[in-house]
């Protein structure tokens, strides 16, 4: 099972909103197929799996292992459950029932029916973990959180305003390679948020043009819609979604999606009900400072991740306070990141 999920990490950033299942085929003792979940609207994780195998013969004496249940329904692509049965693999080893209504132990049922002999909940900790996102959206109905900032020596997450320059563009806190790593989970997640001010000041791209993958989409708060329609978030180069107050589409550009929210109400659960109705199974908050509290405040977060560098500003913006478990501490050359868990 360890293997499924070692596999499983593969579909990472390709999959969603389909869970990046793992698969491993085993015919005495020996691993005869494996595959993983092919990126959103290919095969799953089992077809892969069975697929690979070279001797077909070989499967009605194996035990299928997978990280998550076969889906018993049809979706984009035939329910996994039934080429199970069609090539009568007698032992099925599942991590995680799946919550999603469609399956919900539907799959494990009709497999038990047709005769095979199912063990569900092996190492259901770690399957759990690696299917964060997948979860997070089936059973919280709100994508898994990533809050992300980088903060100085001293404590602050942007400078003061005389520190900038006249045109707008990032003040760079972090190194290098921790830039590029941050490039690296943008293609892992599905979609990147980021408020007003961060765009005004900064004109980023949010792009992963440091890292090979997909581009996530982008989800811009602003409210009055003061972004000129100039900026790189506007620039339709990747699926954009701006949530605002203002009902005019006059300012609206087209090919970007406009989503109407109230910005006298807690605005945290307000966008986490839309990216769901978009099917975004996860998401990475990248500021400003504003904006990740108003996670942190709300408690809709699920993992954070400070970068803290050796600039000093001595003053400016002070970074957010977060209250979750300390997970640990990586140096990456002259800053450390540390990993926090709302558990």
């Amino acid at each position: 099972m360890l293997r499924c999920i070692e596999l499983g990490e593969r579909g990472l950033g390709t999959t969603a909103p389909n869970p990046m299942v793992g698969c491993v085929i085993v015919y005495d003792q020996k691993i005869i197929g494996e595959g993983y979940t092919s990126p959103y609207g290919g095969p799953h994780a089992e077809v892969n799996a069975i697929n690979s195998v070279k001797e077909k013969k070989l499967l009605s004496k194996a035990t299928l292992y997978v990280t998550l249940e076969p889906c018993s329904h049809f979706g984009k692509t035939p329910p996994c459950s039934d080429l199970i049965l069609k090539h009568a693999i007698p032992e099925v080893v599942i991590g995680l029932q799946d919550p999603h209504d469609k399956v919900a132990g539907k799959g494990i049922e009709k497999l038990k029916a047709s005769g095979c002999n199912v063990t569900v909940g092996v190492i259901e900790a770690e399957c759990r973990n690696h299917h964060k996102r997948f979860l997070s959206f089936q059973e919280k109905k709100r994508p898994y959180i990533v809050l992300k900032w980088a903060e100085t020596k001293d404590g602050f997450i942007a400078p003061d305003k005389k520190q900038r320059n006249n045109v707008p563009e990032p003040f760079w806190i972090s190194n290098t390679y921790s830039k590029q790593l941050v490039h690296k989970w943008r293609t892992e997640e599905q979609a990147i948020l980021v408020g007003t001010n961060t765009v005004l000041e900064d004109n980023p791209k949010l792009t992963a043009r440091n890292w090979g993958g997909n581009h996530p989409t982008r989800v811009i708060l602003d409210r009055d819609l003061k972004i000129p329609s100039d900026f790189h978030v506007l620039d339709k180069s990747v699926k954009t979604i701006v949530f605002t107050q203002t009902g005019n589409s006059t300012n609206h550009v087209n090919g970007v999606i406009y989503e109407l929210i109230d910005f006298s109400l807690p605005i945290a659960q307000q966008i986490c009900d839309v990216l769901y109705h978009h099917s975004i199974t996860s998401l990475l908050v990248e500021g400003g400072a504003k904006t990740l509290q108003t996670f942190i405040d709300s408690g809709l977060w699920d993992e954070a991740r400070v970068f803290k560098g050796v600039t000093l500003f001595q003053k400016g913006i002070t970074a957010p306070k977060i209250p979750g478990r300390l997970s640990e501490n990586i140096s990456i050359l002259t800053d450390t990141l540390s990993i926090f868990l709302n558990d």
